[in-house]
C-alpha cells in the first residue's frame, strides 16, 4: 500500500505543480510565467517527486509510464491496475485542490479551460485532432524511451530524475501549443473531470495515445539498448 499512496500523492503534486501553474500563474498580469514557466514546473513536479518517492513506488505519476515500464519488462503485471488506479486518484484529488484554489478568485469560470488537453477548437493553437494524436504518441514514446534509458542500470546513478525532469520539460516546450501537452492520462483525467463537456469528449485521445506511445517506446529502448527481460 505505500507504494500506490506515494504514486497518489506523486501524481496529486503533478497536477498540482503543473496544472496549478497554468490556471494560477501562467497568464498572470505584468509577471505571469507563460509557456516556459509552465513548461518549467511540470518538469519540476517529477524531478522532486523523483527524488522524494523514487525508491517508494518508482515515481511513475502516469499509466503511460507504468504501461511503458512494464511493456519493457521493468514492472510487474499484478501491479499495473493498482498503480493505474492511485495515480488516476491522485490527479483527481490534485484538481481537487486547484480547483478549490482557483475557484476563491473573482470572475474564474471553468469554460477557460482549466489547463484541459484538447484538439481542434480547443487545442491552443487550434491544431487539428491528427495531429494531436501524432505528437501525443511521438512524444510519449520519446519521453519512455528516456525514462528507460534514463533508469537502466548502465546509465550514471542517481541523475535519472534529472534527464526525466528536462525531458519533461522540453515536451510540453514543444507541445504545449499543440494539445496543452498531456502524455499522461491521469493528469489528463483530473482536470477533464471538472470541465466536463468537450474535455471529457476528447478525453479518449489522452488516453489512446500516450499508452500507445509509451509501450512503442519501451519496446524501442529494449530494442536499441538490446535490454533482455
Amino acid at each position: 500500500m505505500n507504494k500506490y499512496l506515494a504514486e497518489c500523492i506523486g501524481t496529486f503534486w503533478l497536477v498540482l505543480g503543473g496544472c496549478g501553474s497554468a490556471v494560477l500563474a501562467a497568464g498572470f498580469p505584468d509577471v505571469g510565467i507563460g509557456l516556459l514557466g509552465v513548461s518549467l514546473a511540470f518538469g519540476l513536479t517529477v524531478l522532486t517527486m523523483a527524488y522524494a518517492i523514487g525508491h517508494i513506488s518508482g515515481c511513475h505519476l502516469n499509466p503511460a509510464v507504468s504501461l511503458g515500464l512494464w511493456a519493457g519488462g521493468r514492472f510487474p503485471a499484478n501491479e499495473l491496475v493498482p498503480y493505474i488506479i492511485a495515480q488516476v486518484l491522485g490527479a483527481i484529488l490534485g484538481a481537487s485542490a486547484l480547483y478549490l484554489i482557483a475557484s476563491g478568485q473573482s470572475g474564474f469560470e471553468l469554460s477557460a479551460g482549466f489547463a484541459s488537453n484538447g484538439f481542434g477548437e480547443h487545442s491552443p493553437g487550434g491544431y487539428s485532432m491528427t495531429a494531436a494524436l501524432v505528437a501525443e504518441v511521438v512524444l510519449t514514446m520519446m519521453f519512455i524511451f528516456v525514462i528507460m534509458g534514463a533508469t537502466d542500470k548502465r546509465a550514471p546513478a542517481g541523475l535519472a530524475p534529472i534527464a526525466i525532469g528536462l525531458c519533461l520539460t522540453l515536451i510540453h516546450l514543444i507541445s504545449i501549443p499543440v494539445t496543452n501537452t498531456s502524455v499522461n492520462p491521469a493528469r489528463s483525467t483530473g482536470v477533464a473531470l471538472f470541465v466536463g463537456d468537450w474535455a471529457v469528449a476528447q478525453l479518449w485521445l489522452f488516453w489512446l495515445a500516450p499508452l500507445v506511445g509509451g509501450f512503442v517506446g519501451a519496446k524501442l529502448y529494449k530494442a536499441v539498448a538490446k535490454e533482455t527481460e
